[in-house]
């Protein structure tokens, strides 16, 4: 008997499992293919925590695989002292969140440890304020981002309000997989939580709180109030949480036309008008940008359903369509703003800093130059970013001024620190009010920016490969680039490999090797002629290979050319 098929059996017979998991394993007695993927490993707390389809199984999110991971989280605590600061709770609208999150904070409660609940679903961002607001040990929030409907994710937080990361997550990941007998997992009933003074509910106070904090990083509030009565804004949450907080800063920031996309403004984890909520998806703006065209909108703005990535569409006046802003294009955007408007008004801090991911535009680097801001690299993974900046504040050496992703992820000031698709949203809006009283749009703005530092433009390619079978195919072709690195990629030559797993960054040209900065992680970069680069990384969130790509061309055409011939060079090792 194979060892997902003992597993399957012993789910089946064990009485700690409740009758509704029973059924539903039943009803996969006759599918070997689902099955094996539900029981053919545990599913892993990783450094991002859980992410997985919602059922049941050893690799699925369930109430068995929450709770193991809360015990763990609970040990972690214990052995830090850390009951009494307690644990803040948030949770979006996916399937089980709510179940979720109600059944971790008992089961810390159980522990002897504290818990602050939100009293209903909220942002990611506004997780991460909460921890350090309220000076928690730890937080978790119940979210699997913009994955599809079936998924549900658990991440976990530290005290300075960022993802674990080492020595604190594998200090988790080794309780964790310390337990391994579901039973356990201690319980505790609400009422006696809420007797014990261990279960204790957020209120809409801390919104108010938050809120506050993201208007501080508001520039131009008379630019807002020139454009309040023109500026034409068109939102959607993609049935997440991100609706009722962005629309309240946006009415409290002054603007007069704000449009919400009703059929996707209620919180619905069957996500019912999108197949993927995501806002990197352009076919997630389909409702936005009807209703776009219908009030002749200037900007549509999406957040993800845990409201910690921000999308945006730009009306070009020239030709009346409607223009998408990837990633990069958005950040660049915010950057450029931000730091010239700082500079200007002098309130740029000492040794400013801007942190990206090694997978973000190079006209980052050029922006950094042109101002005197000293740019870092990051992993992948926004808790990457703030360990900069938890180093930064550590050795009183830098102040970080932004942080950004390629994945339409950033995070302004020091509130929190995650991506925050709010303050993104109320930032982006202010922006397009500044350049509308100029007679410009963002689009107007960001063809100013080629023209100043040069035209980058950045692609991607995404490899899905589900189960056990893909993993392991994913691992192969990443050891197959390791292995046979390559002289050129299209038609650039390779300068520079910057392998992370090794810790090293080899000049190709001189043979010499260098020393990374960087946490150990299976990521190949590499650097090409003409300020080009391309990397490759398998997601460590969702059964995905990822090959990344940007170029410099001397016009928006050229980029656009060299881009696509680059990016098919990149797509034969995805086969």
């Amino acid at each position: 008997m194979e060892r997902y098929q003992e597993k399957y059996e012993e789910w089946c017979n064990n009485k700690i499992f409740d009758e509704s998991t029973k059924r539903e394993l039943e009803l996969m007695k006759n599918n070997e293919i689902e099955k094996k993927d539900s029981f053919y490993k545990d599913l892993e707390f990783g450094t991002a925590g859980l992410r997985g389809i919602v059922g049941a199984g050893t690799n699925r999110m369930n109430r068995y695989t929450v709770g193991k991971a809360t015990q763990g989280l609970a040990n972690y605590i214990i052995k830090n002292n850390g009951q009494e600061r307690g644990v803040a709770i948030a949770y979006d609208s996916r399937h089980m969140s709510t179940e979720f999150s109600e059944l971790a904070a008992l089961i810390l409660n159980a522990n002897g440890i504290k818990t602050y609940i939100f009293e209903s679903l909220r942002p990611t961002p506004e997780l991460s304020f909460t921890v350090r607001k309220l000076g928690c040990i730890s937080g978790i929030i119940i979210t699997a981002s913009h994955n599809p409907p079936k998924y549900n994710g658990y991440k976990v937080y530290w005290e300075d309000g960022a993802q674990i990361t080492d020595p604190i997550d594998t200090g988790i990941i080794a309780e964790v997989n310390e337990i391994t007998d579901f039973g356990t997992i201690k319980t505790i009933s609400k009422e006696e939580a809420i007797q014990k003074k261990l279960y204790n509910v957020i209120d809409i106070k801390m919104d108010t709180m938050y809120l506050e904090e993201l208007k501080k990083n508001t520039l131009n509030p008379e630019e807002i109030e020139k454009a309040a009565e023109s500026l034409r804004i068109v939102y959607t949450p993609l049935h997440g949480t991100g609706g009722r907080l962005a629309k309240r800063i946006l009415e409290e920031q002054g603007y007069k036309n704000v449009y919400i996309v009703k059929e996707q403004e209620i919180p619905d984890g069957d996500f019912p008008t999108v197949s993927y909520p995501n806002p990197e998806d352009p076919k997630a703006f389909e409702y936005a940008l009807n209703l776009a065209k219908e009030v002749d909108a200037d900007i549509v703005l999406a957040n993800d359903p845990d409201a910690d990535r921000i999308g945006l569409h730009v009306k070009d006046n020239k030709t009346g369509k409607y223009i998408t802003f990837n990633g990069n294009m958005i950040g660049l955007t915010i950057a450029e703003y931000l730091i010239s408007q700082k500079k200007e008004k002098g309130i740029l801090p000492e040794n400013p800093a801007l942190i990206k991911t090694i997978v973000s535009s190079n006209m980052a680097d050029r922006i950094c130059e042109y101002y005197g801001v000293k740019l870092f690299l990051a992993l992948t993974g926004f808790k990457n970013i703030a360990a900069r900046i938890r180093q930064f504040e550590k050795d009183s050496s830098y102040n970080c001024i932004m942080g950004y992703e390629e994945s339409y992820g950033c995070l302004i000031g020091t509130h929190a620190r995650d991506k925050d698709g709010i303050i993104a949203c109320m930032l982006l809006c202010e922006i397009a009010a500044y350049y509308k009283n100029r007679g410009m749009t963002l689009w107007d703005a960001i063809l100013n920016m080629y023209e100043k530092y040069g035209y980058y433009r950045e692609g991607q390619i995404q490899v899905t490969l589900e189960g056990a079978d893909g993993a392991e195919k994913i691992q192969e072709m990443m050891k197959t680039m390791r292995n046979n690195p390559p002289e050129s990629l299209g038609k650039y030559k390779v300068i520079k490999i910057m392998d992370c797993y090794l810790g090293i960054e080899k000049d190709i040209i001189t043979g010499k090797e260098e020393k990374i900065d960087l946490p150990k992680s299976n990521v190949l970069r590499y650097t090409l002629e003409n300020d080009c680069w391309c990397a490759v990384r398998p997601s460590g969130t969702e059964p995905k290979i990822k090959f990344y790509m940007g170029v410099r061309g001397e016009t928006l055409e050229s980029a656009e050319k060299d881009l696509g011939e680059l990016i098919e060079a990149m797509r034969t090792y995805t086969k």
